[in-house]
């Protein structure tokens, strides 16, 4: 058994980075960039208007001749002169003489002139040339989260592709004889599956799409002959349940069979102690306590950043935020305790129900409350340690 901070470094150093691919920019959301991108174009790549109005060169005068139109989409070889001025529309060529544009709000118009009743500063209203990225600039350095926003700007630049680290697929394991679908009918002693749901779910949220779902009966021989088949097929399997030490939790003598280096097993920590990490070759496996508070907190604290560090993420732990408690917290058990718990601005409430087979708590936390194993007492008042979860 070991202390969450060692178990969490042990994971670090065994999820290895996927392998890069290239993708298309329209489907890249979500990914985390293996290479740095230099834009190939300046941004805008002419200057462009801010605004529609008036395109003139600066001086005393305010009154100009209007002697043609530049449109987004047109490229105006128009020169003007000092008592003159281009009609002119947002995003457009601003002529090349020109170094002013004024809001056509600001003017009295005719057909052929304008008058400038409010007057703009010089190069007011007028984008210059590379003013978002000069042509060779850095984009995006690697290793920066590909956002709708980012896709936007690379679409701009021209860019239709890039090279990503590849998402891990994601294989789900369940086992219990006592498990029935959500919908079926729940006979005596048996109870709705729902952690293969939940963590796919929560899989979601780290921007795993889709994770196969495997589900095996209490036995041996089922457990590893579904175990050596996901493990060709999957970066990472997670495991929930059959791994404590009942008569009929085989998942750990099913993982030796298939040649699973244990990296640790078992944890110092309520919920969620009877866990197990290991690798074969660069799948990784976990498995995850049975009880579905146990599991989703497993998830949380070990999980979520070995998916994140494969995909390629730099800060690849849950957030941490320091409030103050509204509680007495005391904890003589020696582990680090993950209390479910509800924050605000300022102070945190531990909330009730914190057995480990009970998510009608989890539903409504907002953050896990962190208890390290060496601290015996927590005052009201006093500040902690919480990791928001969604």
């Amino acid at each position: 058994m070991i202390q969450v901070e060692e178990a969490l470094l042990i994971i670090a150093e065994n999820s290895i980075k996927m392998p890069v691919q290239k993708i298309q920019v329209n489907k890249s959301r979500g990914y985390i960039l293996a290479e740095t991108v230099y834009s190939p174009i300046a941004m805008p790549p002419f200057r462009q208007s801010a605004m529609d109005g008036y395109a003139f060169i600066h001086s005393e005068k305010h009154q100009y001749d209007i002697v043609g139109i530049s449109q987004a989409g047109d490229h105006s070889k128009i020169k003007l002169k000092e008592n003159e001025a281009v009609r002119i529309f947002t995003g457009a060529f601003v002529p090349n003489n020109a170094d002013t544009v004024v809001m056509q709000e600001h003017v009295m118009a005719t057909d052929d002139s304008i008058l400038i009743t409010r007057m703009p500063e010089q190069f007011e209203n007028v984008r210059s040339k590379g003013e978002q990225i000069g042509k060779d600039e850095v984009v995006f350095n690697a290793n920066t989260l590909i956002t709708p926003a980012a896709i936007g700007f690379l679409a701009c630049l021209g860019i239709t592709e890039i090279s990503v680290y590849k998402k891990p697929k994601v294989a789900i394991l369940v086992t219990g004889n006592e498990l029935v679908e959500p919908g079926e009918k729940l006979s005596k002693g048996k109870i709705y599956e729902s952690n293969s749901v939940m963590l796919q779910a929560a899989l979601q949220n780290v921007g795993i799409k889709k994770a196969k779902v495997y589900k095996v009966k209490d036995n041996l021989k089922a457990t590893k002959k579904a175990l050596k088949e996901i493990l060709k097929k999957h970066d990472i399997v997670l495991i929930s349940g059959g791994i404590s030490v009942g008569d009929y939790d085989f998942v750990k003598e099913a993982l030796v069979q298939n040649d699973v280096t244990e990296l640790f097993y078992k944890l110092n920590q309520r919920p969620g102690k009877p866990m197990f990490f290991g690798s074969k070759n660069e799948t990784l496996v976990f498995a995850l306590p049975g009880n579905p508070a146990s599991s989703l907190t497993n998830f949380y604290i070990y999980v979520y950043p070995a998916i994140k560090n494969r995909m390629g993420f730099s800060d690849i732990h849950l957030n941490k935020l320091l409030r103050k408690i509204n509680d007495n917290i005391t904890n003589t058990t020696g582990k680090t305790l993950f209390l479910k718990a509800l924050y605000d601005e300022t102070h945190v409430t531990v909330l009730g129900g914190q057995s480990s087979a009970m998510l009608n708590t989890f539903a409504i936390a907002n953050c896990l409350l962190v208890v390290p194993h060496n601290v015996e007492s927590i005052n009201k008042g006093e500040l902690v340690t919480l990791l928001p979860i969604d």
